[in-house]
């Protein structure tokens, strides 16, 4: 029978198996945008990959739970991934607002603090030439590295910097890709844990056919 004990248990299984592989995505995709913006400090991404540890250590929580039909850590999991489920919402609804003018912002205040070495290595990683503009004078606080090893510099000297090639329009893509990615699956997933909410509080109400019946169910 679909909604008997061994049905909603296997789902529980089955919905914290899909979990621990939403946390993974979760945090591969976010760290992925931290890790290649090099200048830029994502915190709304790394809210992100906090959710998505803390998914996962929920999820082998839930996962013992359901196994073990255990009273004390379905209640625990069930109030938990409510307050998880307002956390990640809410920071998926920020990613997916983050607009241009924002990305901008923090992208063109980390290249300001960035060391000239940092902004070697971005200028090396994304293949390009300044943030905005690559012939600012020195002095200047958004001045850009050396762009003569850039490898499209060398190989192609006369339009090295052209306001194509900039870094900022190469960060934005990955910056953009990584909120907008991360904010659309935390968000699509943070609805499946209201589901789930229910299922355990379902799922703890029903007496294991195993038991003997003589016993008293807690």
């Amino acid at each position: 029978m679909c909604g008997g004990f061994t049905c909603s248990r296997n789902a529980l299984i089955i919905l914290n198996l899909l979990y621990v592989v939403v946390s993974f995505t979760l945090i591969g995709v976010a760290a992925y945008g931290i890790a290649a913006s090099f200048i830029t400090s994502l915190t709304i991404v790394g809210g992100i990959i906090a959710c998505g540890v803390f998914l996962f250590l929920l999820s082998v929580m839930g996962l013992i739970g359901a196994a073990r039909h255990s009273q004390v850590l379905l209640f625990f999991y069930m109030v938990i991934l409510f307050f998880l489920f307002v956390a990640q919402f809410s920071i998926a609804c920020a990613c997916l607002a983050f607009n241009e003018d924002q990305q901008h912002k923090i992208a063109s205040e980390g290249w300001r603090q960035a060391s000239m070495g940092l902004r070697n290595e971005t200028q090396l990683y994304f293949d390009c030439c300044g943030f905005e503009n690559s012939t600012l004078p020195d002095g200047d606080p958004m001045q850009q590295a050396d762009c003569s090893y850039i490898p499209f510099c060398r190989e192609h000297p006369t339009v090295c910097e052209d306001s194509k090639n900039t870094c900022w329009r190469k960060l934005q893509t990955v910056i953009n890709n990584a909120v907008k990615i991360s904010g659309g699956i935390g968000l699509f997933f943070s609805f499946s844990e209201i589901f789930s909410i229910w299922l355990v509080y379902r799922y703890r109400q029903q007496k294991d056919p195993k038991m003997d019946p003589t016993l008293l169910f807690i």
